[in-house]
């Protein structure tokens, strides 16, 4: 690997929005785009959000992968749940839940500094936090974590390129429903720290999955965007929703986009028919 292309993997791999001038979008693949797929105690509901979300992703360039479970009404929705994405900072809530994982084994709480660490990292999408603690956990832990989490799907970022994590909606969705039910993966205060930091993220950063939801709906979001030379922008938006008589996590990952802001808005555009969709259920 040359310098020049070595010094570029290492900024693109923190994650939160190096830019690469010059750049475009790779063109979008000529395979038969793979169909939503939905299920639900209420099949007026899970053929709602198939025909909704199908839509709003229609006549959206890129490479979208969505995946959606509601508690309340047992309703799962999935696309492309096994294609493989750069994480970019998405990999944030991993790092922090593998620390807890791994402070919980050695019955300790986190120290000062990993507090300070981890609310910069999650709140802020800090790319100097998450690298102190990627190296301090190590992969070692890192990948105990996932196994004991079951993502099997998830490949860490070699050479300290976390943002370059492998990851997958299916295995982002089981992370989220261990961070939002009980589980003996992570313990009720580890969980419970987890959605207070991603109910803190700074304003600027909450866009993405939570996009239309209700009024009253308390929601937690962690995003990570990245710009490489191949397959454009990377954008991707996690979210957590509870209130309205529902309790659902939806997970959006995208590729091969022309600018963050339309990744931005492809995310958007399949949240808010999923929070419209269920609050009416």
């Amino acid at each position: 690997m040359t310098h020049r292309r070595r010094r570029g993997l290492v900024a693109t791999a923190l994650g939160t929005g190096f830019l690469i001038a010059g750049v475009t979008a790779a063109a979008p693949a000529s395979a038969a785009t793979p169909a939503v797929s939905c299920t639900s105690a209420k099949a007026a509901l899970a053929t709602k959000l198939k025909k909704d979300i199908s839509t709003a992703i229609a006549n959206r360039r890129g490479t979208i992968a969505v995946g959606l479970y509601d508690r309340s009404t047992k309703t799962t929705c999935t696309l492309r749940s096994t294609t493989h994405y750069d994480s970019a900072s998405t990999v944030k809530v991993t790092v922090l839940a593998t620390l807890l994982w791994d402070a919980k084994k050695h019955n300790r709480y986190l120290t000062t500094t990993e507090q300070t660490l981890t609310k910069a990292m999650i709140t802020k999408s800090d790319n100097d936090a998450t690298t102190k603690l990627w190296k301090q956990l190590g992969l070692t832990k890192i990948k105990g974590f996932l196994s004991a989490a079951g993502m099997t799907q998830t490949t860490p970022g070699a050479n300290g390129y976390w943002g370059l994590t492998q990851i997958d909606v299916h295995d982002e969705q089981r992370l989220l429903a261990l961070v939002t039910a009980k589980n003996t993966v992570l313990s009720d205060n580890s969980r419970a720290y987890i959605l207070k930091l991603m109910g803190q993220v700074v304003s600027s950063q909450r866009w993405g999955t939570p996009y239309g939801a209700p009024s009253g709906v308390a929601v937690h979001v962690k995003n990570g965007w990245l710009q490489r030379a191949t397959r454009g922008w990377r954008v991707h938006s996690l979210g957590t929703f509870t209130g309205g008589g529902h309790d659902y996590q939806m997970t959006v990952l995208t590729q091969d986009n022309s600018t963050m802001s339309y990744g931005i808005n492809t995310i958007q555009a399949v949240a808010k028919v999923v929070h419209k969709d269920l609050a009416a259920s």
